[in-house]
């Protein structure tokens, strides 16, 4: 995991996060890699795993302002963007803000909701502003949105729209932990109890720096070489029905420049493109001979018929 010469906020944020989230630090990795990124993170797993966990102990040990919605089959737009209501003492109408105005939106169970209201957070996540009644209103910085998933079998659930995964920039499963931090997890508890004691590592000032940093990470031509080799071998594999998007491409070399930044390199690495390109490109490809998205199988297969520079 991180060497020595990552920086020393960035070490210590994974390893409390170690702490509460057993047994699965190349998932905290890849989540905090995301949010360096400045991406958007789903994390999709059966109920009981840590999704929710997860972003709550994130958003503390970085300093951010933090709001939850339980998205549900009745939740409207307003629910989340918030509405205008008229007051009668002053004649005018007053805008109350909704759960998005913060810096880590965390929306649980986000395909429980319907269609139109999955759609609400879509200019929130590109442009970080809404529209509300005509008035565009800036969303504070930096600005995240962290959603759980549920498998899409279960019963109430409508599938996400490819406009809207195209919104994430990855998507872990933490699955079942492993038998030793299983025991841990039944001899101590629940481990939400210990979010309570969590203190910011960082405030929102300095994980933008990190951000400002790890964007700036050298890539070489050979690397934007096999960057480039990746999504072509999607769109000609003839494997998948769409093959991934140059938004895509931008997408994975940021991510893998923020993994390498959290590696403590100066420079992006092939590895560092190996690393995260199944939590890009699963969600973003759809195989020609079944249903549903890409396994990760299926990507790492992919992945492997390209050589690499």
């Amino acid at each position: 995991m991180p060497t020595p010469t990552t920086p020393a906020t960035l070490q210590s944020v994974l390893s409390k996060a170690g702490h509460v989230i057993l047994g699965k630090p190349r998932e905290l990795q890849l989540a905090l890699a995301c949010l360096v990124a400045r991406g958007h993170l789903l994390i999709e797993d059966v109920p009981g795993l840590g999704k929710t966990t997860l972003a709550h102990t994130l958003s503390r040990l970085l300093g951010l302002s933090f709001s939850r919605v339980q998205f549900t089959s009745d939740l409207l737009p307003a629910d989340i963007l918030g509405v205008s209501i008229y007051e009668r003492e002053s004649g005018h109408f007053r805008f109350i803000p909704g759960p998005v105005f913060t810096q880590v939106l965390l929306a649980d169970e986000i395909n429980r909701g319907t269609p139109k209201t999955q759609s609400a957070l879509l200019e929130a996540m590109e442009e970080r502003q809404v529209t509300v009644e005509g008035e565009t209103r800036p969303l504070p910085r930096p600005f995240f949105v962290i959603a759980t998933q549920n498998p899409s079998h279960q019963i109430g659930t409508f599938p996400l729209p490819e406009s809207q995964l195209d919104r994430f920039l990855l998507r872990i499963r933490l699955g079942y932990p492993d038998r030793q931090a299983e025991r841990q997890l039944l001899e101590q508890g629940d481990r939400r109890e210990s979010l309570e004691t969590l203190l910011a590592e960082l405030n929102p000032e300095a994980l933008e720096a990190h951000q400002l940093a790890a964007s700036q990470l050298h890539a070489s031509p050979a690397l934007l070489d096999y960057v480039q080799a990746l999504l072509d071998a999607s769109r000609q594999s003839g494997l998948f029905r769409h093959g991934l998007s140059p938004r895509a491409g931008l997408g994975l070399l940021a991510a893998a420049r923020a993994w390498a930044y959290l590696e403590g390199r100066a420079a992006v690495l092939p590895d560092d493109i190996q690393v995260v390109f199944p939590a890009l490109a699963t969600h973003r490809l759809q195989p020609v001979n079944h249903d549903g998205h890409a396994s990760e199988a299926e990507v790492i297969t992919l992945m492997q018929s390209v050589p690499i520079p």
